[in-house]
């Protein structure tokens, strides 16, 4: 591996030299574990020990996402990168498109109709033995997941709360060293693989448009957060008319 290796290198939005990020890693002991357990390892910290939620931005860099503890598709996958790397790991990040319909539920119905027809999306592909591994399954914590498995147990197939699987019952989240997802589903466009976040945000960023973003980081997101905590704790249960008005993506891959 070179000194220079740009799929192993910090970068503002993957600062795993934080004194944060440096902290957690040297106490966690990743650095000692072999490769295929040190990238499980961090895996799982970032799936069950951040929760799922949703930050003010997307391209917020690894300390923030850690400082705030949630994090959502692409906040979590910098976290998860900035580990890995800072842990040794080579890995690198593959964008995409998601409709909306994925996000019904967690989304409230009253601004649903004026969210973006496509969400930005990405999941984080990690080297391991000479082998790419794409790894999406991190972005639900198991408490909530287990909510939507236990609510809609009569459903395999499942299109909304954060979800897009064809197998709700036995989704591949866990880490055994192969692919991980949890929101294939819903995949519009393929937006292809960027060496590092910070390249992906600068080329993408979703199109909320000034008024739907100051709404989303201020009130929206906040509403959206309320809504998760409750679907986990069990306060708010969820509605199975919701993920049935599957609208389809347009342009599927």
């Amino acid at each position: 591996m070179l000194d220079n290796d740009t799929l192993i290198a910090a970068t503002p939005l993957l600062d795993f030299n934080a004194a944060s990020v440096a902290q957690l890693i040297d106490e966690r002991g990743w650095r000692d574990l072999p490769a295929r357990d040190r990238i499980g390892a961090i895996y799982v910290f970032v799936r069950d020990e951040i929760a799922f939620g949703y930050n003010r931005a997307d391209d917020i860099p690894a300390s923030e996402v850690f400082a705030d503890g949630f994090g959502q598709c692409n906040t979590k996958g910098t976290l998860l990168m900035a580990l890995l790397r800072g842990a040794g790991i080579r890995c690198r990040i593959h964008g995409f498109t998601i409709h909306k319909a994925l996000q019904r539920g967690v989304v409230p119905e009253l601004v649903y109709p004026i969210t973006p027809k496509e969400i930005l999306h990405s999941w984080v592909e990690v080297e391991l033995d000479g082998t790419w591994i794409n790894l999406e399954g991190f972005i639900l914590d198991t408490p909530f997941l287990r909510v939507l498995q236990t609510s809609f147990a009569s459903d395999e197939s499942l299109c909304g709360y954060g979800v897009g699987t064809e197998c709700l019952s036995a989704p591949p989240v866990a880490w055994n060293g192969s692919d991980t997802f949890i929101q294939t589903s819903g995949i519009v466009q393929d937006l292809g693989r960027f060496d590092t976040p910070d390249m992906f945000y600068a080329a993408h960023d979703q199109a909320f448009g000034h008024i739907r973003g100051w709404l989303y980081r201020n009130l929206i997101r906040h509403w959206m957060n309320a809504r998760v905590r409750a679907l986990r704790s069990g306060r708010l249960k969820p509605r199975k008319s919701i993920t049935h008005k599957h609208e389809g993506p347009a342009n599927a891959a």
